[in-house]
C-alpha cells in the first residue's frame, strides 16, 4: 500500500492558521494490519485527521512499515506507532526506529505497539531487546476478556495528563504484564483492579508511562475497541500525548 498523506495543502493550512504559524511539527502514524485493530484503526484516521488541524500538526498516516527508514524518519519529530506490534518490524526498521527515539525525537504507543515477548517472533529472527528496556523491562501477559473498567490518574502534573479528571472508565483488554514498570518508568496512570476482571491480578497496575531515559516516550496501553474514540477523557489523554512527543 501506498502511503497516503494527509498533511494539508496550501490553502488547508490558510484556513486553519496563519501562514505566520508555521505546522508545530511532524508526526509519523505506522498503523497495524492485523485484523483485530484494523477497526480501530480505520476510525482513528479522521479522529487522527481532526487533531492534527486542531493542534497545528502535519501528519502522514501508513500501514506500510517500510517507511520506516533513517532518510524518512529524517522528515519527522514524532511517530506514532497505532497497534503496530514491534515483531512486526523488520530488523532494519527496528534498528531506524530505536535511532530515532535514541535521538530525542518523540515515540506514542498505542496498544498492541506494547507487546514484548520473545513467544511473539518468528524464532528465527534475533529478538529486538531493547524495546523491552524502553518499555521498563516488562513482558507483555495475556490479557483478560473486553470490559469496562476504570483508569487513575497518578501523575496531574505530567503535561499528558493536563485535563483529565483523577477517574475514568474506558472499555478494554487491560493489557497485563509479567511484573509492574514502576521504578523503571515514570508512571502515568494505572487501572483500578477492583473496577473489573483480572486474568492475573498484578496489584500494581501501571497503563500509561513515560520512560525518562528518553526524551519524548509515551505508551498508553489502552485502546484496543473503536468505541474508546468516543471518550471525551481519552481523546484528551491521546492529543495530550501526541502534542507533548511533538513538542521541542
Amino acid at each position: 500500500m501506498q502511503m497516503e498523506t494527509l498533511r494539508f495543502g496550501l490553502l488547508g493550512l490558510l484556513l486553519v492558521f496563519p501562514s505566520a504559524m508555521p505546522p508545530r511539527f511532524r508526526l509519523l502514524v505506522v498503523a497495524s494490519r492485523a485484523k483485530d485493530h484494523l477497526k480501530m484503526i480505520s476510525a482513528a484516521k479522521p479522529v487522527l485527521v481532526k487533531m492534527a488541524q486542531d493542534n497545528r500538526f502535519e501528519m502522514d498516516f501508513t500501514d506500510d512499515a517500510t517507511v520506516i527508514n533513517d532518510e524518512n524518519l529524517s522528515h519527522y519529530q514524532a511517530f506514532l506507532m497505532l497497534h503496530l506490534a514491534p515483531f512486526d518490524m523488520t530488523e532494519p526498521e527496528q534498528a531506524a526506529l530505536q535511532k530515532f527515539i535514541e535521538a530525542g525525537h518523540g515515540w506514542v504507543g498505542i496498544h498492541a505497539a506494547g507487546l514484548t515477548g520473545r513467544e511473539f517472533p518468528d524464532p528465527k529472527a534475533a529478538y529486538w531487546e531493547w524495546f523491552e528496556h524502553l518499555m521498563g523491562d516488562v513482558l507483555y501477559s495475556p490479557h483478560p476478556y473486553y470490559q469496562k473498567g476504570t483508569v487513575v490518574v497518578e501523575d496531574k502534573k505530567h503535561p499528558v495528563m493536563r485535563g483529565l479528571p483523577a477517574r475514568f472508565e474506558v472499555s478494554d483488554e487491560w493489557y497485563e504484564w509479567n511484573k509492574s514498570p514502576r521504578g523503571a518508568v515514570r508512571v502515568l496512570a494505572s487501572a483500578d483492579e477492583s473496577t473489573y476482571k483480572q486474568n492475573h491480578p498484578m496489584g500494581d497496575h501501571p497503563i500509561i508511562w513515560t520512560n525518562e531515559k528518553y526524551r519524548r516516550m509515551i505508551y498508553i496501553s489502552i485502546g484496543h475497541d473503536p468505541s474508546i474514540l468516543e471518550n471525551k477523557d481519552y481523546l484528551k489523554l491521546l492529543s495530550n500525548a501526541i502534542v507533548w512527543a511533538g513538542s521541542k
